[in-house]
């Protein structure tokens, strides 16, 4: 069985397009624990819209917070705290896909980081990174604090448009197995998610 933590080096990287190939590649179940904005239309909604297999399954959310903020700002906003103590893995004996918010070093509480939940569930990490101005340091600040934590990790995915530079950079010095790359695309649709997960397959 293969359970997969994927967390990305801050917000808007493609975490949850990444997580959807990798739903698929898997047929995995999806689950992300903490939501924070966009109920109307919540991450496991698009990940279930871009998945096409019949086998996964769409676990619910620990927490559905309105505001799109921070978990623990999302939460101190409707007067609530968010306890990891109700943040427990689905029962499944499928394959898993566990989607993050926002980067590692975000809180959850006045105490505990989603590096802090990553380590609790005991799941290897998915690292999703895009190229833009700085994105090497986010990147490399990401894998030293999951090495310095001793969190596994099962490698990288770059998203977006090409950087060979920057990619090769990276690899290179974090020393990050590479997934494939998932690259800008008109539009992310179930076939598109399909022809990607393909790619995956050998790679999980």
């Amino acid at each position: 069985m293969k359970r997969y933590f994927v967390t990305g080096i801050g917000t808007e990287v493609g975490k949850t397009v990444a997580a959807a190939i990798l739903t698929e590649a898997l047929q995995a179940d999806y689950w992300k624990p903490v939501q924070a904005g966009g109920l109307d239309f919540t991450d496991t909604d698009t990940v279930k819209s871009l998945v096409s297999n019949p086998v996964s399954v769409f676990h619910p959310e620990a927490y559905r917070l309105k505001m799109a903020a921070s978990p623990h700002m999302a939460a101190a906003a409707e007067g609530i705290e968010i306890d990891v103590r109700n943040i427990s893995l689905p029962e499944t004996s499928n394959n898993l896909i566990v989607e993050g918010a926002g980067g590692l070093m975000v809180p959850l509480n006045k105490r505990y980081l989603i590096l802090d939940l990553v380590q609790q569930l005991g799941l290897e990490v998915v690292l999703v990174s895009r190229n833009y101005l700085g994105s090497i340091n986010h990147t490399l600040l990401t894998a030293e604090v999951l090495r310095y934590r001793k969190v596994p990790v099962a490698g990288i995915i770059f998203n977006g448009e090409e950087n060979s530079s920057t990619e090769d950079f990276i690899v290179k010095y974090t020393g990050l197995r590479r997934l494939p790359s998932i690259r800008q695309e008109a539009d992310f649709c179930p076939e598109t998610i399909a022809e990607y997960a393909a790619q995956f397959k050998n790679y999980l």
